[in-house]
């Protein structure tokens, strides 16, 4: 891959033109990649307000009716609810993994099958979470890239 910067004083905002031939293998994440920088959380760590990147986030969970954003090393709060965020996340890798979570796929550092038909997700930061056997298919379109964009 090969990445040229170029500086145009005369534009207003960011553009990113991305030259392709046939192979497209990272095409899809890369774009994803890119529209989750612009995509912004409101969130609150008891001491105070910070507006989160989606592309910082490892994954969202609820827990009794309260929903935390998970960075690598911090945890963060949220007035937002787990159906609000897949729906403005998922066109940015993020998938919904179990009932009261969701997960950024850019973060998946391995995945390995345990029991009850469920998969076990290491992340990059050395995380666990886990796949729920009803959200298998979707998490399986997301790695391929057919979700989202």
């Amino acid at each position: 891959m090969i990445i040229k910067l170029e500086q145009d004083l005369s534009c207003a905002d960011l553009e990113v033109t991305i030259k392709y031939g046939r192979d497209k293998e990272n095409l899809q994440r890369i774009v994803k990649l890119l529209k989750s920088v612009d995509i912004q959380i409101k969130c609150d760590n008891n001491e105070m307000e910070r507006m989160i990147n989606a592309s910082d986030i490892y994954y969202i969970e609820s827990v009794d009716k309260q929903t935390f954003v998970y960075l690598e090393r911090e945890v963060y709060h949220t007035d937002l609810r787990l159906y609000q965020l897949i729906e403005q996340l998922k066109k940015c890798g993020f998938v919904q993994i179990s009932k009261s979570c969701i997960l950024n796929i850019h973060y998946m550092d391995s995945i390995k099958p345990i029991f009850n038909s469920r998969m076990e997700v290491t992340l990059k930061n050395s995380e666990r979470v886990y796949i729920n056997r009803n959200y298998l298919g979707e998490v399986k379109k997301a790695l391929r890239g057919e979700t989202g964009v």
